[in-house]
């Protein structure tokens, strides 16, 4: 009978640290917001799809969200102008990023995700934001905006590129969240949008210069960033930035 016992007991423990285990090894589930698709008017896909890559090879689950609302405006991307008498979905056009697999941002909630990812891309200062058109008067997506305050008040990463950052800076202004938009304008035509770097210190955000391989990592706030297309670099170059940016993401949900 003791015999029996203590086999018995040694099998529950067996059993509860398995099932331990398999708790730590679930796969983290991390939302990406998407704007549209299209860096003149939506989401920029070269940096959606490296975000995605990245998230997936480092073992996370996805779920892709975008709001239900119209874009500002549609650009003819041969042209690099607005397209007369067009109007696209912010959430359809996703879609197409999201291989059709995409819910609306009304769903997302820090109690479905371990942590939310913003590509950049035009959508995120024109459908996300205003911030293409009112600069450091610029108001955010009211749903984008409470994500923003639910991750950040469940102390669970989010992670920005590009120049959705700026979109940080402006929610979360107030906390003085440190994020890069890339350098300064050092007369090398490599830095065209230097110019949001204070219009985020206006917000009272803390913007930090960083090279194009290079991220921002702000542990206070859970918060990671990198340049992205804000330097005028090769397509490698910014699947790497994202990759980085996704890395420190992954790595801040384990610890």
């Amino acid at each position: 009978m003791m015999f029996n016992l203590s086999r018995t007991a040694v099998a529950r423990n067996i059993t509860l640290r398995w099932l331990s285990c398999s708790s730590s090894l679930q796969a983290p589930t991390v939302a990406v917001v998407l704007s549209g698709s299209g860096v003149y008017d939506g989401s920029e896909i070269h940096e959606a799809s490296a975000a995605l890559v990245s998230l997936t090879r480092g073992g996370a689950d996805v779920v892709c969200y975008a709001p239900d609302a119209l874009q500002m405006h549609v650009v003819d991307h041969t042209k690099g102008a607005p397209a007369e008498n067009e109007s696209r979905n912010v959430l359809v056009e996703s879609a197409r990023i999201a291989r059709g697999n995409i819910k609306p941002i009304t769903e997302l909630t820090s109690g479905v995700a371990d942590a939310v990812f913003f590509p950049g891309g035009f959508g995120a200062a024109k459908n996300l934001s205003d911030f293409a058109v009112k600069g450091a008067d610029m108001t955010v997506n009211s749903e984008v905006e409470r994500v923003i305050k639910d991750f950040h008040s469940a102390k669970k990463p989010l992670g920005f590129c590009c120049i959705a950052p700026m979109i940080a800076a402006k929610v979360l202004g107030g906390s003085g969240v440190t994020v890069t938009l890339g350098k300064a304008d050092d007369g090398s035509g490599k830095w065209p949008y230097a110019g949001s770097i204070e219009a985020a210190k206006a917000l009272g955000a803390n913007p930090v210069e960083k090279a194009v391989d290079e991220v921002a990592v702000d542990e206070v706030n859970k918060v990671v960033s990198s340049p992205a297309f804000m330097y005028e670099g090769k397509f490698h170059e910014i699947h790497d930035s994202v990759a980085k940016a996704v890395t420190v993401l992954l790595g801040m949900i384990k610890n």
